[in-house]
C-alpha cells in the first residue's frame, strides 16, 4: 500500500503544480508580464520531465521490477579498446544512478591491463532499479576512432551487460554444496591494506551451469561469501527463467541466440554520432547526453516495446 500511496501522492502533486503553472501563465498573458511568463515556462518544462518519469513508473509490471539490481559488465574481444569501452559503460550507469538518487556499491572489479576495466559488478539500490535496468541486458557495440590507435583507425568494440534482480528472501533457489567450487584470492581493487594483504575476496563457480560470481568489496571473507551466494542465487534464478523463455520461443518458432553479432544497441561516435537500440529502433543523436546517464528515453522505448510483465529481461 505504501508504494501505491506514494505514486498517487506524486501524481496529485504534479496535478497541483500543473494548475499553478496554468494560472501563472494565464495571468502573464492577461497582464503582459514577461517575468511571470518565463517563470511559468520553466515550471511547465519541469512538469514535462516529472510526467515522463511518472509515466515510466507506471510501466513496471514485471515480477521483480521493484527490486534492487545487480549489473555485471564484461569486456569483449579487443584488449584495451574493449576494456576502455567497459569503463565508459560503467560510468554511464553510475551517472544514471546518480541522476535517480540511487545508491551504488561495487561488488567486484577487475582492472584492464593498460586502461579501462575487464569486468565489473555493481549493485544499484533504489525503487524499481531492476525495472529500469532490465532493458540494458545484452551486447553493447561501440564504433569510434580508437584513442589507443596511433594511426587513428576506426574500431568496433563490444561489451556484454548482465542485469539481475536482488531476490526477496521468500524466493527459494535450491543450491547443492557439492555443485560449488569456492576459491579465495586477494582483492585487486581499493579497500586499504587489509583487503589487499589477505585472501578476503571470494569466487564461487556453480559447476552444473558454469556460472561464476565473485565479490571483493567487503573486508570480511565471510561477508563477501554471503554477498556472492546472493548473487549466485539471482543468477541461477535468471538462468532458469531464461531456459523457460527459450523453450517457449522455440515452440513459437522465434528462438534467437544471444551472441556477439546480435547486439541490442550500437553507439556510433564516428563517422557520424548516433546511438540506436536495435530492438525498438529508438535512436538519438545526442551521444554525450546518453553517455552522461540520460538513459530514460531508451528505457521507456524498451518498456513500450516489450510485452508488459514478460520475462526476466
Amino acid at each position: 500500500m505504501g508504494l501505491l500511496q506514494d505514486i498517487i501522492a506524486s501524481w496529485q502533486a504534479t496535478y497541483s503544480a500543473w494548475e499553478e503553472a496554468k494560472l501563472l501563465m494565464d495571468m502573464a498573458d492577461e497582464e503582459h508580464d514577461r517575468e511571470s511568463e518565463v517563470e511559468a515556462t520553466a515550471m511547465i518544462a519541469d512538469l514535462s520531465a516529472a510526467i515522463n518519469a511518472q509515466e515510466l513508473e507506471c510501466m513496471f509490471a514485471g515480477e521483480h521490477d521493484t527490486n534492487n539490481a545487480t549489473i555485471t559488465i564484461h569486456a569483449g574481444a579487443g584488449g584495451t579498446e574493449a576494456q576502455d569501452w567497459t569503463s565508459i559503460l560503467l560510468r554511464m550507469y553510475l551517472r544514471w544512478a546518480e541522476r535517480k538518487k540511487f545508491t551504488v556499491s561495487t561488488l567486484d572489479l577487475l582492472p584492464g591491463d593498460e586502461a579501462g576495466v575487464k569486468s565489473v559488478t555493481i549493485m544499484i539500490k533504489g525503487r524499481n532499479a531492476y525495472g529500469h535496468l532490465r532493458s540494458e541486458m545484452g551486447i553493447h557495440r561501440l564504433v569510434r576512432i580508437s584513442p589507443f590507435d596511433a594511426n587513428k583507425r576506426r574500431h568496433t568494440s563490444f561489451a556484454s551487460v548482465f542485469v539481475f534482480p536482488e531476490l526477496d528472501d521468500d524466493i527459494e533457489v535450491e543450491i547443492n554444496d557439492k555443485d560449488l567450487r569456492i576459491d579465495t584470492y586477494r582483492a585487486s581493487g581499493a579497500g586499504g591494506q587489509h583487503v589487499n594483504k589477505t585472501s578476503s575476496a571470494i569466487r564461487i563457480t556453480h559447476l552444473p551451469t558454469n556460472i561464476v560470481v565473485q565479490c571483493q568489496n567487503e573486508r570480511s571473507q565471510h561477508r563477501n561469501k554471503d554477498t556472492a551466494m546472493k548473487m549466485l542465487k539471482a543468477r541461477l534464478y535468471a538462468h532458469e527463467k531464461s531456459l523457460q523463455e527459450d523453450e517457449h520461443k522455440e515452440l513459437a518458432g522465434d528462438k534467437k541466440e544471444i551472441a556477439w553479432g546480435s547486439q541490442i544497441r550500437s553507439y556510433v561516435m564516428q563517422p557520424y554520432r548516433m546511438i540506436k537500440d536495435h530492438r525498438t529502433n529508438y535512436e538519438v543523436g545526442n551521444v554525450d547526453s546518453v553517455m552522461d546517464g540520460n538513459l530514460d528515453p531508451f528505457i521507456k522505448a524498451y518498456l513500450l516495446w516489450k510485452p508488459k510483465g514478460s520475462g526476466m529481461n
